[in-house]
């Protein structure tokens, strides 16, 4: 922790300690802090308790005692906010504060504003000085392929249908490098994409993907590298932001990027998490930060296919939370054909799981009417996909190649059907709601009216 120079005083700090150190060599460890030029103002007791009682518990700074990790995370929120610290430091260690342990408090002090600082690794909070100029709803995942731009899609048609007018700001890994609009009601089809990709651009970026599935004006951004926290080596979300403003919206809806977060404040937060995530790293390591930031966790293929063992821990994962209780709410994803499929032979491609294979297919025969020939859940893989082109979906054995709306879906896809004459339609992953607090459109509207409020409106 120590600097090489000395400088002006850094501000305020918490100082995390720990009942294994013998509290004279925690008392020196403060002292010599401070001739560094930090300025502890206060410590944190995070746990354990060998060599405590031996001597009386003075090391130069107030101190507040908590009997482990898990009680003193919402402590050190409150210290942070209580001094006005800006760095915690962590003069902990094994067993106290293991690995996970740590990522919660970072967590935590990050998203209280603080850095987190220990002996080989420094944290800093991900900025979020830019203030958008009207309400605003982050929508974040907790990595690739959660669903969560099908749930930000979902959010848009419910908030538009509740006349918010709600405008999209996307950034991507294949964003364009300009900010880029697509206004509501733009015709896309499978023609139109294709002529994007022939032109250069991504043609299933998030934002194009928004405008097709959600109706409503959005506007694109690329972004590059990502950090443990969501933040983002590059970007460029703010301009796409500002032009986003000049839509005159009434309720910006920012989408994250795989476990990237908008780089910009908002008003509340839609976490969205697969049923199947490993419930450490919902809770533990940076997840917790993810957490922390949500009103709403939309847990998505929570499938009847899906160990309900799983689907309990990481639902009292979610809610378990400290700090606050977020809502909380299961679904499915069915696939909306957004054109005609009734009495056709269709060829299915999805990136979803193979567990959900079955439900996807009764579904799209028993509501749309339609024949699924064939599905493949190679739409991430593209020399699988093409393999299953060929083997499934001949000419004149298929009507129509019914696709979700990914890269592989326009390049791959999308040309080898035009190319035989074969119909390309895509469909939108629409969430069902399977369980949990409420149905989701409800739920969203619940934080729409949150973001609204805390705007001040």
């Amino acid at each position: 922790m120590s600097r090489s120079q000395a400088g002006p005083p850094l501000p305020r700090s918490v100082v995390l300690i720990d009942g294994e150190h013998y509290p004279p060599v925690t008392a020196r460890a403060i002292a010599a802090l401070r001739a560094e030029g930090e300025d502890p103002v206060a410590a944190l007791l995070v746990g354990g308790g060998e060599k405590l009682g031996q001597v009386p518990l003075e090391v130069g700074v107030p101190v507040t005692a908590f009997a482990d990790p898990e009680s003193a995370l919402a402590g050190l929120v409150e210290l942070i906010h209580a001094t006005g610290a800006r760095r915690v430091l962590d003069l902990s260690d094994e067993p106290v504060l293991g690995y996970t342990e740590r990522c919660r408090m970072a967590s935590v002090a990050l998203w209280s504003g603080a850095a987190y600082i220990g002996a080989d690794f420094s944290f800093t909070p991900p900025d979020r000085s830019l203030r958008p100029a009207a309400p605003s709803v982050a929508v974040i995942g907790t990595g690739k392929r959660t669903g969560k731009t099908a749930i930000a899609g979902t959010a848009a048609r419910t908030w538009r249908d509740a006349g918010l007018n709600p405008v999209v700001v996307a950034m991507g890994r294949g964003g364009p490098p300009e900010p880029e609009v697509i206004d509501a009601g733009t015709q896309l089809d499978a023609a139109t994409l294709l002529g994007f990709l022939e032109a250069g651009r991504h043609a299933a970026s998030d934002y194009i993907e928004d405008a097709l599935t959600a109706r409503v004006a959005t506007v694109g951004a690329w972004r590059a590298g990502g950090g443990l926290a969501g933040a983002m080596a590059y970007s460029n979300f703010p301009r796409a932001l500002a032009v986003a403003e000049d839509l005159k919206p009434g309720l910006l809806v920012l989408e994250g990027s795989g476990a990237a977060i908008p780089p910009s404040a908002f008003d509340a937060g839609v976490l969205v998490a697969d049923a199947g995530i490993d419930p450490e790293h919902l809770c533990g390591y940076f997840g917790l930060y993810r957490l922390l930031l949500a009103d709403l966790v939309v847990l998505t293929m929570c499938e009847e296919t899906l160990d309900r063992s799983q689907l309990a821990a990481v639902e009292r994962c979610a809610r378990r939370r400290p700090l606050s209780h977020p809502k909380v709410v299961c679904t499915v994803f069915r696939p909306h054909p957004l054109a005609d499929v009734s009495g056709k032979r269709i060829w299915f491609g999805t990136t979803a799981i193979e567990r959900a294979g079955p439900s996807l297919k009764q579904h799209l025969e028993s509501t749309y009417g339609c024949d699924v020939v064939a599905v493949s859940h190679d739409l991430a893989r593209r020399d699988a996909l093409r393999g299953d082109l060929e083997a499934q979906a001949s000419p004149g054995g298929v009507d129509a190649l019914v696709v979700e709306l990914k890269a592989a879906a326009v390049d791959v896809v999308t040309r080898w059907g035009m190319e035989r004459g074969i119909e390309v339609i895509y469909v939108d992953n629409r969430p069902e709601t399977v369980g949990g607090d409420g149905p989701l459109e409800e739920l969203l509207l619940e934080v729409a009216r949150s973001a609204k409020e805390r705007f001040g409106l």
